[in-house]
C-alpha cells in the first residue's frame, strides 16, 4: 500500500497543474481520501471530477475505484473502531448534510457494487447454493446480521442451510461437513479471523466454498471457489452493509427462482403453518 504514495509522490514532477493539486491533497489526507467519493474528492482538492478519472489513470489504474479500493485497503488495516469515529466526525462535520451524505455513499456503494458485479462468479455461486446437499453459512460480527437474512431465506427456498453459530458449537456443525456441502463466508474488513479460519477448513475438507466479501484482496479470496463482492464504504465506525444486502437479495431471488416449482410448494406449506400458528398480524 506504502508504494502507492510513493507511486504519486514519484509521478508528481510529470503531472499537469490539476493533477498537481489531487496528488497534493491526497498525500496530505491519506486517512480521509480513500473514503472519498469521486465528486468529494474533487470539490475538496478543487478539481474537476475528469481531471480525478484521468489521475488515476496516470498512475496506471482502470479508473479512480480501483485506486480508492487499494488506498481503503491500507487505512482499514490501520484504523481503529475509535479512529474510524474520528475521521467520521470529520468528514461529516456539518450534521445536516452529513446524514444527506451518508445517504449518498450508500447510493454510490450500490452503483459500484453493480459495475464491478461479475455475472460468471455470481451465476457459479447460484449453481453451487442450488447443488449443495447442504449451505452452511458462516458471518461473524456486524456481518452475522447478513448471515441471519440469507440463511433465514435459503432456509425457505430450499430448505437445507444452517449458521454456523458461536465458537462453542462450531466444532459439533463442521464434524457434518461433506464434499458436497457449501460454505460461504460472508466477511468485510478488517475481516474477522474466525470467519477465515473455517473457510479455510472447508476448504481444506472438500467442500465447496463461497466468498461474499468486499473485494479481490480479501483475505477470503484464496479459499473460495466462488467469489461475490460488495462495496461497503462508509467512513463511520459502522460497516455500510447496504450494497451487500442488495447482492445477497439478488441471489436469493435467483435461487428462488430456479426453484420455483419447489420453491411455491414450500410456501404453500408454510403459509398453512403461518395460519394455524397465528404468526402475522391481522386487523
Amino acid at each position: 500500500m506504502q508504494n502507492i504514495y510513493h507511486r504519486i509522490a514519484e509521478k508528481y514532477p510529470e503531472m499537469s497543474k490539476s493533477q498537481q493539486k489531487v496528488a497534493a491533497y491526497i498525500l496530505e489526507n491519506i486517512n480521509t481520501v480513500p473514503f472519498l467519493t469521486v465528486a468529494k474528492l474533487a470539490k475538496n482538492a478543487e478539481v474537476s471530477e475528469a481531471t480525478i478519472i484521468r489521475f488515476a489513470v496516470f498512475l496506471g489504474y482502470k479508473g479512480y475505484s480501483e485506486l480508492q479500493q487499494l488506498m481503503q485497503n491500507s487505512v482499514q488495516k490501520q484504523l481503529t473502531t475509535t479512529e474510524r469515529l474520528k475521521l467520521s466526525s470529520n468528514i461529516y462535520s456539518d450534521q445536516g448534510q452529513g446524514i444527506f451524505e451518508l445517504f449518498q455513499d450508500d447510493v454510490s456503494n450500490i452503483e459500484t457494487t453493480l459495475e464491478g458485479l461479475d455475472e460468471k462468479q455470481f451465476m457459479k455461486a447460484a449453481h453451487h447454493i442450488l447443488e449443495g446437499r447442504r449451505i452452511y453459512i458462516c458471518a461473524n460480527r456486524s456481518a452475522k446480521a447478513l448471515g441471519v437474512f440469507l440463511q433465514y431465506y435459503l432456509n425457505i427456498i430450499i430448505g437445507h442451510s444452517e449458521l454456523i453459530g458461536s465458537a462453542d458449537t462450531v466444532s459439533e456443525q463442521l464434524f457434518k461437513l461433506r464434499e458436497n456441502d457449501v460454505v460461504i463466508g460472508v466477511s468485510f474488513a478488517r475481516y474477522s479471523m474466525n470467519t477465515i479460519e473455517l473457510v479455510e477448513y472447508a476448504k481444506e475438507q472438500g467442500a465447496t466454498t463461497i466468498a461474499i466479501t468486499d473485494n479481490l484482496m480479501s483475505p477470503l479470496i484464496p479459499y473460495s471457489d466462488a467469489v461475490l463482492t460488495a462495496s461497503s464504504k462508509l467512513p463511520t465506525f459502522i460497516d455500510s452493509f447496504t450494497a451487500p444486502m442488495s447482492l445477497i437479495n439478488a441471489l436469493i431471488a435467483y435461487v428462488g427462482k430456479e426453484r420455483m416449482d419447489i420453491v411455491e410448494e414450500r410456501l404453500e406449506k408454510l403459509e398453512e403453518l403461518w395460519e394455524r400458528f397465528d404468526i402475522f398480524y391481522k386487523k
